[in-house]
């Protein structure tokens, strides 16, 4: 009897600490439920807060031609207003006490957003030392939970296509007027989103422009380093609608494979290193021995179709019948049929938080100066440039031009991050309409 009441204590004392490890584990959960959602309220209330200030400041900034000390008056004076409003009660504490620090941050380009002078017109609005406390998460030593906020506002480029409205940091590749005009085409200029276009015809397959042509621009300078350099994404400067583009002459798959690849994270030589040219934060890629481009030479001009080979190999393309199997089966004519597209994968793959220090976000994302492609030209000439498209880049480029290789592959894609030059007077006879927005935070990803 009293080896079996002995028993029971011990068992009985073994159950306590269980149960209260039980009770800690359950409690932790439930704070880690809790706190998060207050903490999540909290955050949406003081990206409201921000927002709001980020377009007063753009606003005043607009009407001020750049002034700045009153549009970071606005923005301050806006934050407190806001701050004190209704079931911001937690906000308006910090706020009041002094915790909370608001940075108010000018810029002439949004991504990259670069503070400094010349102010504006870009604004950015930082509000940090604003921290949730917790309740039930304290058993886990977790006694606030920071919630910080950010936003970005300024004038959008000159809305529509019309003369005036220029695009920064474009691609040295022409892109002609109606390449991808099919049923869904969006207006102006006929392309369908998330549909697939090869931007750099193989040799012999000009017809677009006129012969000697590939598609290839002089921007700022010219030659093979040039291209090599532009294609890198050295390129910098803007190009404005109504103006025009000179064409680089001939294939330089050399150059155009070293300048290009680079942002896959591939390293040719030609001087491209990582530190100038970093690559993207994702470089898994669409393999280039399966995803291929044969050109239809029975047409006039030449027109390339795109193919996920069945039968991936040198030979591929070599004895190409657009009307013969394997080709009717496998060509691709949108996103979905790919394995890596924009939408679906790629943007889903991008890190929130973490990713490689020497790379860059959505270096395979380019903007392409739309022309007008008569196929008249002859030699090096002038192409009017109609307008911006953007495209997500889906592989890298093969050194040589056998098999469809040296072919560039692009989906269309809806827009690019923004990169223009609003600016507070659009230029041209007839000013282009603008307004003040909120734009993503390049470095922040829930602004």
């Amino acid at each position: 009897m009293i080896n079996a009441m002995t028993y029971y204590l011990k068992q009985r004392g073994v159950v306590i600490p269980i149960v209260v490890i039980g009770l800690l584990a359950m409690l932790a959960v439930a704070g880690l439920a809790i706190d998060g959602s207050h903490a999540l309220a909290n955050k949406t209330r003081a990206q409201n807060t921000v927002d709001a200030a980020a377009l007063a400041a753009a606003k005043v900034l607009d009407e001020t031609g750049g002034d700045i000390a009153p549009a970071t008056a606005a923005a301050n004076s806006l934050f407190s207003i806001n701050a004190d409003a209704a079931g911001n009660h937690e906000l308006n504490r910090a706020y009041d006490a002094g915790d909370i620090t608001v940075t108010v941050q000018y810029s002439t380009t949004v991504n990259p957003f670069i503070p400094g002078a010349p102010a504006g017109p870009f604004v950015r609005v930082i509000a940090t030392g604003f921290d949730t406390a917790t309740t039930l998460s304290r058993v886990l030593s977790i006694n606030d939970i920071s919630t910080p906020a950010t936003a970005v506002a300024g004038p959008s480029g000159p809305l529509g296509s019309g003369e005036g409205a220029n695009v920064c940091d474009i691609a040295p590749i022409a892109v002609c007027n109606g390449d991808n005009k099919g049923a869904d085409a969006v207006p102006p200029f006929g392309f369908v989103t998330e549909s697939l276009t090869v931007l750099k015809p193989g040799p012999g397959n000009h017809g677009d422009i006129g012969p000697g042509n590939y598609k290839m621009l002089r921007l700022g300078c010219n030659g093979g380093s040039c291209l090599r350099h532009n294609l890198a994404g050295s390129y910098d400067d803007c190009q404005t609608v109504g103006d025009y583009v000179e064409t680089e002459p001939g294939v330089s798959s050399g150059p155009t494979s070293q300048g290009f690849n680079t942002r896959f994270g591939i390293y040719q030589g030609g001087g491209m290193n990582s530190e100038d040219y970093p690559p993207d934060r994702v470089t898994t890629e669409q393999d280039p021995d399966i995803l291929k481009a044969c050109e239809d030479d029975s047409v006039d001009p030449p027109v390339d179709h795109i193919y996920m080979t069945s039968a991936p190999g040198k030979n591929y393309c070599k004895h190409y019948d657009p009307v013969d199997v394997p080709w009717v089966n496998d060509e691709v004519l949108v996103a979905d049929d790919i394995n890596y597209s924009y939408d679906e994968w790629y943007y889903d793959s991008l890190p929130p938080n973490t990713f490689p220090a020497d790379s860059k976000k959505n270096r395979r994302v380019l903007a392409f100066p739309v022309v007008e492609c008569t196929g008249n030209q002859n030699g090096q000439s002038s192409l009017k440039v109609l307008g911006f498209t953007c495209l997500f880049m889906l592989q890298s480029l093969p050194s040589g031009q056998n098999d469809g290789g040296g072919k560039i592959i692009g989906e269309f894609i809806d827009s690019c991050e923004v990169n223009g030059t609003a600016g507070n007077n659009p230029p041209g006879a007839n000013p282009l309409l603008y307004k003040i927005q909120l734009y993503k935070n390049a470095d922040s990803r829930d602004s």
